[in-house]
């Protein structure tokens, strides 16, 4: 059978401010930047230690998609998500779920929610598997 999906390229959100956000990928969560275009509302980070690229955008006004704000389950990684929230924080960020240690048949793990300035959250596992 042929493979369907061979990896992932990106993950693109829809933002309301690309000034804000900007500023929160970059200084609160430390993400190397590749490029803003201030025109075309537009950034593009470095996901560490992967090839994948967080992109985001200003939605447009016939532009399909996930409303700015309303994006959930991606999931970062950091050995100790307590620390990584705890930066976060000092940075300005705002986490909305603090760690929270889960057991699963795959586990136990940590894991804690952040949020963007839109609202868009994201999840920080030490999951490693």
């Amino acid at each position: 059978m042929a493979e369907v999906i061979t990896g992932l390229h990106s993950v693109t959100i829809h933002i309301r401010d690309i000034h804000k956000a900007e500023a929160f990928y970059r200084d609160v969560l430390g993400l190397k930047e590749l490029l803003f275009d201030e025109k075309a509302s537009r950034a593009v980070f470095e996901l560490p230690n992967t090839r994948t690229l967080l992109t985001m955008h200003v939605q447009g006004p016939n532009e399909g998609g996930r409303e700015p704000g309303t994006v959930s389950g991606v999931v970062f990684s950091h050995p100790d998500p307590a620390v990584a929230c705890a930066e976060i924080e000092r940075r300005g960020g705002a986490v909305t779920l603090a760690p929270t240690t889960f057991e699963t048949s795959l586990g136990r793990f940590v894991r804690a929610v952040i949020a963007d300035p839109d609202g868009n959250e994201f999840l920080i596992s030490n999951r490693t598997d």
